[in-house]
Parts: structure tokens; C-alpha cells; sequence
């Protein structure tokens, strides 16, 4: 049977994309300097979280030198920061930080992925290598059979959830959206984690919060 073991050693393996495989050795091999005495991950990046959980966090894709470097995803970077704070204040992460895979953090209740494992140019994948990463997403989907909520980090984390849990019709992404899915399930929309918004206070803490906090209710 398949499982979410399984799962991570297939997406690890992968080198379907050559233009992402290209980009995520280059990255590793060509460190910041600021991570020089790093040892990048430099492969595709699989989900983190509980196996149980009944909220889904979906991103966008790994960090060029976040989870790119660290090989766990959302963990490295100010995006992760601002995501694994807020599931802490929330009950739903044993600590705020993810720094690196070996630091203790571990999430009850939730788990988060990414419909593109690598990290893309410019954080720009092609529709073409969304599509190449869309069977593990759908796996991924599969495994975690408990899952409830499903929490759109951007609008290519609702497309991607909108695609395989049958959301239909479809509304325009928009922060705070709820929308029905397949199944009984529900998605939940943010603005992404990214600095350019949450630098410029697009996403403030109080706002994600809320929307875990929603997910909670839901989700129990």
C-alpha cells in the first residue's frame, strides 16, 4: 500500500523537470553567502505534519535557499518563520521556530505541502512543471485521509486545491475566502506567507491567525 513514507522517497527522487533540476543543484552548489558552511538539501522538498491532520497547509513551491537549503519545507526562511509562528500561537505546532530539519518541531493537526517540490526561477514555475508535480499532490491528498480543511497559502495553493478536491463553481481567490469541496471539505484562503506581503502588512499575523483559527472550528 502506499503511504506517505513512500511518498517522500518518490518526490526526492525526482528529476522530471529539467529546468528546476538545473536551478535547485545550481542554488546548492553556488551557496549565500551568508549559508556558506551549509550543506544545501539542493532535491525536491516533500510535505511535513501530522498524518492525522485534519487541516492541509498548500503553499507555492521550496525557497531557493529556505527549504532548498534545509530540505524541509516553509523551514529557513521569514515565510516559514511567519507560517510556523502563527500554527504555534494557534495549538498547532510545539514551537514557532523551523530552522532546520533536526531543530524539534513537530505539528499536531496540521500538515503542510506544495503542488511544486523544487524551487523555481523567480518562484515561477511553468504550467508544464506544475502539472509534472500534480501526481504527488494527488497522492499526497489521498494519504491523508482525515483531512478536513485545506488552508490556500496564494492563489496557485487554491488552483492547485481547487483542481483536485472538485471546487466547483470556482470563486475568485481573495484572502478569507471559504469555499465548498468535494467530500464535505472545505478551503480556506490567505494571502502567501510571502515577505512582499507580509513586510508590507498585507498578511498580518492577526489575519492568518484568524484564518487557522477558522480552520479549527471546522476542521473540529
Amino acid at each position: 500500500m502506499d503511504s506517505l513514507e513512500e511518498l517522500a522517497s518518490d518526490i526526492i527522487d525526482c528529476r522530471a523537470c529539467p529546468r528546476l533540476v538545473a536551478w535547485r543543484e545550481e542554488i546548492a552548489a553556488n551557496k549565500r553567502a551568508s549559508f556558506r558552511e551549509w550543506t544545501y538539501w539542493g532535491r525536491p522538498v516533500p510535505g511535513f505534519g501530522d498524518p492525522n491532520a485534519g487541516i492541509v497547509v498548500v503553499g507555492l513551491a521550496p525557497a531557493a535557499h529556505g527549504a532548498n537549503r534545509t530540505g524541509r519545507i516553509f523551514t529557513g526562511d521569514r515565510s516559514g518563520d511567519f507560517l510556523y509562528a502563527s500554527l504555534h500561537r494557534m495549538g498547532l505546532a510545539n514551537q514557532a521556530e523551523s530552522t532546520h530539519k533536526s531543530d524539534g518541531l513537530m505539528l499536531s493537526g496540521v500538515y503542510v505541502t506544495t503542488p511544486v517540490r523544487c524551487a523555481p526561477p523567480q518562484n515561477k514555475p511553468t504550467s508544464a512543471e506544475r502539472d509534472a508535480c500534480r501526481p504527488f499532490l494527488v497522492r499526497e491528498f489521498e494519504l491523508l485521509k482525515q483531512a478536513k480543511v485545506f488552508v490556500a497559502l496564494g492563489a496557485v495553493g487554491y488552483g492547485a486545491i481547487a483542481q483536485e478536491l472538485g471546487v466547483k463553481p470556482r470563486p475568485k481567490f481573495a484572502h478569507g475566502l471559504e469555499a465548498a469541496a468535494g467530500g464535505g471539505r472545505t478551503v480556506l484562503c490567505s494571502y502567501h506567507v510571502s515577505q512582499q506581503n507580509t513586510f508590507t502588512g498585507r498578511l498580518t499575523p492577526q489575519m492568518l491567525d484568524a484564518v487557522f483559527g477558522r480552520a479549527l472550528e471546522i476542521a473540529s
